[in-house]
C-alpha cells in the first residue's frame, strides 16, 4: 500500500501487469476504463498488455530529464512504472493533447502511438466524442495491434 502511494505521488503506477507484455498502455485521466477494457481484449486475442496510470506527466518528464543528466529530480519512478525488462511498444492515451505523454516512449526507447484529443470544441455523448477523437477502446486496440506487428 505504501509503495503504491509513493508511486502515485511520484507520477505513475502500474495498474495491470501481463505475464510477458507485448504492448504497454500508459493512460491518464478519464479514459482508464477504456484502457483496461482494451488490455483485456488484447490479452484475449493473444497480445498481453500492461497498463500504467500516469498521475503526473510533469514529474515523469522531470525524472526522465534527470536520467539524461539534465535535472536533479529522483528517477526511481521510471524503473517502477516502466521497467526496462518489461519494455514493449507503447500506446499513450488521455483525454487531452496526445503530445502530453509522447515523451514516455523515450524512457525505454520503444515504438509509440500517441492517442488524444487534437481538436477541441465538439459536443456529443462521451462514447461519440471518444470515438471521434480516437481514444475509445477500439482505437487503443487498433494502435496496439499496429505497433505489435
Amino acid at each position: 500500500r505504501e509503495r503504491r502511494r509513493r508511486q502515485v505521488v511520484a507520477g505513475a503506477y502500474p495498474l495491470r501487469r501481463a505475464g510477458e507484455p507485448k504492448v504497454t498502455i500508459a493512460v491518464m485521466g478519464a479514459v482508464v476504463p477504456e484502457a483496461l477494457a482494451a488490455a483485456e481484449r488484447l490479452e484475449a486475442a493473444g497480445l498481453p498488455a500492461d497498463v500504467v496510470v500516469v498521475t503526473s506527466p510533469g514529474l515523469l518528464f522531470r525524472a526522465q530529464r534527470a536520467r539524461q543528466g539534465l535535472d536533479g529530480e529522483p528517477t526511481w519512478i521510471l524503473g517502477q512504472a516502466f521497467p526496462e525488462d518489461r519494455a514493449a511498444p507503447l500506446v499513450t492515451v488521455l483525454d487531452g493533447h496526445p503530445h502530453t505523454l509522447a515523451f514516455l516512449a523515450t524512457i525505454n526507447r520503444v515504438p509509440h502511438a500517441a492517442l488524444g484529443v487534437a481538436q477541441f470544441g465538439q459536443s456529443g455523448s462521451i462514447d461519440d466524442l471518444y470515438r471521434y477523437n480516437g481514444i475509445d477502446t477500439d482505437a487503443i486496440i487498433r494502435a496496439a495491434l499496429d505497433l505489435a506487428r
